[in-house]
């Protein structure tokens, strides 16, 4: 199935880049270019992408708030956030915007061609290492626990509670099944039901819920 992807960047040649990458990779149909989140956000709707590739600082619109007005659209595409370790305090506004989740510039074509697979199919790209040291570099300052949430923490058992601590530090599904003693199929369920009670839409969601819930802190 071929995934078609909207470029959003104020760079050229990084654009010309990521073109390069996705062609050589194949599977791929690049729908539009954006040079601006204004621009980003028009050629969303008009070009209903599946994957928007969206950098963080660009002229007009930057790309968290690009981010947040596309993603309240009916059908909106999914949102990959582009960032490099000097941007990381935009990582979590980018998440909170309805990004499914974040990936350094630097990475290699491979984990940039697995990331939006990822995200495509209805996951978040949260757990390689190098996220993990950027969600908690700026959970640092995460404000006081959010009450107005905390109580919804009581629809969850014990075990799901456990699970979702351990998805919120950035575990693979098979990372969590070994810690747990668990299959991988039983904690890709348990992760299901904890979207489904807690109304999340996917991973990225529940590390953000954890974290302003105050269910587990950086560091920990």
């Amino acid at each position: 199935m071929t995934v078609r992807v909207l470029i959003a960047d104020d760079q050229p040649l990084v654009r010309t880049g990521l073109r390069t990458i996705l062609d050589n990779a194949g599977g791929f149909d690049i729908v539009g270019e954006a040079a601006d989140g204004q621009e980003a956000l028009a050629q969303a709707g008009a070009l209903r992408p599946d994957v928007v590739l969206m950098d963080v600082r660009m002229p007009q619109l930057d790309g968290i708030a690009a981010t947040r007005r596309i993603r309240a659209a009916p059908g909106a595409p999914k949102v990959l956030v582009l960032t490099t370790f000097d941007l990381d305090e935009y990582v979590y506004a980018g998440l909170r915007a309805g990004a499914s989740g974040f990936l350094l510039k630097d990475a290699r074509a491979a984990d940039l061609v697995s990331a939006i697979h990822a995200v495509h199919a209805g996951d978040a790209v949260v757990a390689p290492s190098a996220t993990r040291r950027l969600i908690e570099r700026f959970l640092d300052s995460t404000p006081e626990p959010d009450r107005a949430r905390t109580h919804l923490l009581t629809a969850l058992t014990e075990r799901e509670r456990e699970v979702l601590v351990k998805l919120a530090r950035g575990l693979s599904n098979a990372e969590i099944a070994a810690s747990l003693y668990l299959s991988e199929g039983t904690v890709k369920t348990y992760v299901s039901r904890i979207l489904t009670k807690l109304g999340l839409r996917d991973r990225v969601q529940a590390v953000v819920f954890a974290y302003d819930t105050g269910l587990t802190r950086p560091g920990e």
